[in-house]
């Protein structure tokens, strides 16, 4: 990934499809058309000599899981059609929410 700065404004350059996917994630959870935008804040250090991580907490993200009402009645895994990640749950698991959507079954 390729970051230019000019003043104010941050360009970020995906240099491979992962990338790609990772930060329409990304832009997903900070861009909200119908309501406010969420804001990334810097936490920790960055410091490349000691570790070559930049981390960011985003405003109104929740940091545990949440979860619907719905339970699903058997075993199965479920995904997020957004950023496809994916979990397994046991007969009676409440179903995960996931990029502000609640994880579908998979098939």
């Amino acid at each position: 990934m390729k970051i230019a700065i000019d003043k104010n404004i941050v360009e970020f350059t995906m240099e491979n499809p992962q990338e790609t996917t990772d930060m329409e994630v990304l832009w997903r959870l900070l861009v909200d058309c119908v309501a406010d935008n969420k804001r990334m804040e810097p936490i920790g250090e960055y410091i490349p000599a000691k570790s070559n991580v930049a981390r960011f907490v985003i405003e109104g993200v929740p940091a545990k899981t949440v979860y619907t009402d719905d339970q699903v009645q058997e075993e199965c895994t479920v995904v997020c059609m957004i950023c496809n990640k994916y979990a397994h749950l046991k007969s009676g698991d409440s179903v995960p929410v996931c990029c502000g959507k609640p994880m579908e079954e998979v098939d």
